[in-house]
């Protein structure tokens, strides 16, 4: 079964997100998968935010930019610990 196209104006990180599977992968492997794609969606967002219409688009962008940075930094923390010896 083919995949559908990308529908207009979703970015294409969130499309190759929809199709990746992640069940042979660690759990260290999807924290640092899922930290390049919020990098991913963070410089995405902050580009829009750049080319935006209106304050109100602007400002959309910018908080989904910002979710996107507070994600990378939890997963990073994430990965900090998932790398600590157990006791």
């Amino acid at each position: 079964m083919a995949r559908p196209p990308p529908a207009a104006g979703v970015p294409t990180f969130a499309y190759r997100l929809r199709w990746r599977y992640v069940l042979g992968m660690t759990e260290e492997q999807k924290t640092e998968e899922l930290k390049v794609i919020q990098s991913e969606r963070e410089a995405e967002e902050r580009k829009l935010a750049k080319s935006a219409r209106d304050e109100d688009e602007l400002e959309q962008h910018a908080r989904r930019a910002d979710k996107a940075r507070y994600l990378r930094e939890k997963l990073e923390e994430r990965a900090e610990s998932e790398r600590r010896p157990k006791e």
